[in-house]
């Protein structure tokens, strides 16, 4: 093992052995080079004369460029654009960002989180937190209602255990009890398990309740314990879009970030979908844990720099252009009112779309899940294949939806709310033709 890794599982071990206890075998195995990485840093901050370090080429003190590729981002010099940003992230876009998570998260205790390591979108997130913490055969939990990546991340690339519970219980709401038994199930088989929460959820939409949100977090840290190690891994790609007065407002980072020793949360954030910024592929990995020492930041430093040498072993580091979009944004003056506008347009769209599959004729055909944020709904095919009602939905009447199962996911993020009536009428008429043998 590298002198490097040895050092790191040191400090990860003296600060918390729970967190190492939950570390893969690659997990253990990662850090963050000294060499050319650690070399060139210091040289950005010491060599004032010369700097011969860095692997780009300069001219007149800066990112040598073509005219022809800044011509098209010319508020940002080509250092913002062209330079290496790096492995873990621009360090004062990784500052902003925490500002802003915390403005969003006031439970966040910054004492008990690390600083947030920038990924190459969220996905990537999840990456590299099943290369920290899961081992083949290792289980992985999730609901019935998942995003399907899910098991092309965890599964094929980690070889993990994908086990499932359901999501909804028989009022509709988050079943923290069928959570309960799966989870039991996974520590008494392994002694440790990974538990993916995903609110707002893809597919469905549908975000946990505060009353709901509490037996959760307490589910969760009574779980963890010496011989239980509880890896919370929180996808909150959707975050922010809560449409309900009931729905959580916050990340359960939060409320579970340091408070067991033996329960380590991860939270998965970014401006991919937040910030409607899809394609920049800014996300970030935010760790939780209690150190022995509150005041010692050397624990979420190990984590970062491992994090940080899961993206340099893969990506070698994330966009600087897109980075430095991300932090201009944010120190806009208008930010958060644009964002709240874009908001109130995606509310309009979830409550149009909830008034028009209440329509009693449909429920011949479908039923919608409950659904209270984000970006999808789904409804429930009665005696129908779903991906044939898709197919005859694309082929028959130029409609384009997902088939998941017996559900059909339809994303009315983009749709226009004047459209949504029309396209809910349009899967009625072809579901019920169907049916009726048409």
């Amino acid at each position: 093992m590298n002198p490097l890794a040895i050092e790191l599982n040191d400090t990860i071990k003296t600060a918390s052995p729970g967190l190492f206890a939950a570390l893969s075998e690659l997990g253990r195995e990662l850090f963050f080079p000294k060499g050319i990485l650690t070399q060139t840093a210091e040289a950005r901050q010491k060599a004032d004369r010369f700097n011969a370090t860095i692997g780009i080429a300069r001219q007149g003190g800066e990112a040598m460029n073509l005219a022809s590729v800044m011509k098209h981002v010319k508020d940002l010099s080509p250092d913002q654009v062209l330079d290496y940003a790096p492995s873990t992230g621009n360090a004062l876009l990784r500052e902003a960002w925490r500002v802003h998570m915390m403005k969003n998260n006031p439970s966040i205790h910054t004492a008990l989180s690390s600083l947030p390591v920038v990924t190459a979108g969220i996905t990537h997130g999840l990456t590299v937190s099943g290369e920290m913490f899961l081992d083949p055969g290792d289980i992985v939990l999730l609901p019935d209602k998942y995003w399907g990546n899910y098991r092309m991340v965890f599964g094929t690339r980690r070889s993990a255990q994908i086990k499932t519970y359901p999501f909804f219980d028989g009022t509709g709401s988050y079943d923290v009890g069928a959570l309960h038994r799966a989870l039991d199930e996974a520590l008494g088989e392994k002694g440790k398990a990974m538990v993916l929460l995903n609110f707002p959820n893809n597919p469905t939409g549908y975000s946990i309740t505060k009353s709901d949100a509490g037996r959760l977090v307490d589910l969760l840290l009574s779980t963890a314990s010496e011989d239980n190690q509880v890896v919370v891994v929180m996808d909150d790609a959707y975050f922010g879009l809560f449409y309900d007065e009931e729905a959580l407002p916050e990340s359960l980072f939060g409320m579970l970030a340091g408070k067991n020793p033996h329960l380590h949360a991860i939270k998965l954030d970014g401006a991919t979908k937040e910030e409607y910024a899809w394609g920049l592929r800014v996300g970030f990995i935010t760790f939780g844990a209690r150190p022995a020492d509150d005041v010692d930041r050397s624990l979420f430093e190990a984590l970062e720099k491992k994090a940080g040498g899961a993206v340099r072993g893969n990506v070698s580091n994330c966009s600087q252009l897109s980075q430095s979009i991300v932090l201009e944004a944010l120190a806009d003056a208008s930010f958060y009112e644009e964002r709240q506008a874009k908001f109130e347009v995606m509310k309009a769209r979830a409550m149009k779309v909830r008034e028009a599959v209440s329509k009693p004729e449909y429920a011949e055909v479908f039923e919608a899940y409950p659904f209270n944020a984000g970006y999808f709904m789904c409804i429930h095919m009665k005696g129908l294949d779903a991906e044939s009602v898709r197919v005859r939905l694309l082929e028959e009447h130029g409609v384009g939806v997902i088939a998941e199962g017996e559900d059909l996911r339809i994303a009315f993020s983009c749709l226009e709310e004047d459209e949504v009536d029309e396209l809910f009428d349009i899967i009625y008429r072809c579901a019920k033709s169907m049916r009726d043998g048409g």
